[in-house]
């Protein structure tokens, strides 16, 4: 083989290395670009938040679904109050049958920086008997604040995602009938005073408490807008200094919100819903060898009316008893030697190794985690 074609070859084996590394060095590039969020998805500004709003109403013009007025009466006190603040006096003693009116509680968030004028959207839930909202109008109902103040008035016609009939003890219903939404049934009359302007500090408050990331957050701020930017107060809590210009302080805020951090590995945990049998865990959750031997045991309980029937003419009497068969079964359990996984597609297969159903699973990751093969924290909801 000739010098000039051994080189050609040193040549293109060099070229394919590099390409080879470049093409790693890229998937790397991708990988911690794909895992890092933007700092407005991992933290919130103290301050900007929204603040629920409350109020109780009527819901007039039913089709016959409202309340009924003899196990509601705080219903009836209600319209009678309204008729009175729109100078309707009833004659005392008048009693009142209302199908066609519903109590109802409306309920709202008032987002930050919300101004007098602006509209929101109010659910309305009804608190009595009603069948069905469909069709109803919500009239005016202020919508007022933990400390009492009216930051809202709700008024308009309630929208619900649902229907249903009924006749002659047969009902069909699709979805829910007594809760409705309006949109922008709401306008704002107060607006909620905001400290974000003041002082030449803000604070970034971490979603989750955790020391790495919030040293992260740190160190991403003060790379991109220059040193002693932003300094950690504790694992949750960072102190930015802004400008003092409110125009400025938005533009700030603006690109310090757009910032890429890439948060720090979360605690291994698994979730447990005692209620439904879900099972949860994330990625960090890791797995000793260990042995797990499970059985099923499940005791049945038939109960049958025996009728004993006296001889006719014999002046006995007919006597009801019940005859109870109870059937215990114990299913065999095979011990299983479940080998450690440093992954969570190695957990997930160990684990359906035992072909435990889900309620058998909570009490089988409990005994693991006691035992001290299961290296993640438990938490049951």
């Amino acid at each position: 083989m000739s010098t000039a074609i051994k080189m050609k070859l040193k040549i293109a084996n060099i070229g394919k290395a590099l390409l080879g590394a470049a093409l790693c060095a890229g998937s790397l590039l991708i990988w911690q670009v794909a895992h890092a969020e933007r700092l407005k998805d991992l933290a919130s500004i103290q301050g900007v938040r929204q603040n629920q709003l409350i109020g109780y109403g009527l819901v007039v013009g039913l089709d016959g679904s409202g309340d009924q007025t003899t196990q509601t009466p705080f219903t009836v006190q209600s319209v009678v109050s309204m008729l009175q603040s729109l100078g309707v006096n009833l004659p005392p003693g008048t009693s009142l049958q209302l199908k066609n009116v519903a109590a109802v509680m409306v309920t709202a968030s008032l987002p930050a920086f919300s101004q007098p004028g602006q509209t929101l959207d109010v659910t309305v839930s009804s608190m009595g008997n009603a069948k069905s909202l469909r069709g109803g109008t919500l009239v005016m109902t202020p919508l007022k604040g933990a400390d009492g103040q009216i930051y809202a008035i709700a008024q308009g016609n309630v929208l619900v995602g649902g229907v249903g009939a009924a006749a002659s003890g047969s009902k069909a219903q699709i979805n829910h009938l007594s809760v409705g939404r309006i949109s922008s049934g709401a306008t704002v009359e107060r607006a909620v005073p905001s400290s974000l302007g003041q002082g030449e500090m803000i604070y970034l408050e971490l979603n989750d408490t955790d020391f790495s990331t919030a040293s992260r957050v740190v160190e991403a701020v003060n790379r991109r807008f220059g040193p002693e930017t932003a300094a950690a107060q504790d694992g949750r809590v960072i102190r930015v200094r802004a400008p003092q210009s409110s125009d400025q302080r938005v533009a700030f805020l603006g690109a310090l919100e757009s910032i890429n951090v890439t948060p720090a590995q979360t605690n291994a945990k698994v979730i447990l819903n005692a209620r439904t049998g879900s099972v949860v865990m994330n990625q960090a959750v890791t797995l000793d060898s260990c042995a797990v031997s499970h059985g099923n045991l499940s005791v049945v309980i038939n109960t049958e009316p025996v009728i004993s029937q006296p001889a006719p003419m014999s002046g006995g009497q007919t006597v009801v008893t019940s005859a109870s068969q109870i059937d215990i079964k114990k299913e065999p359990g095979q011990v299983l030697l479940l080998k450690g996984g440093t992954s969570l597609a190695d957990v997930v297969k160990a684990l359906n190794a035992i072909g435990a159903t889900p309620q058998d699973l909570l009490a089988i990751l409990q005994a693991m985690k006691a035992a001290g093969s299961l290296r993640a924290e438990l938490e049951i909801i």
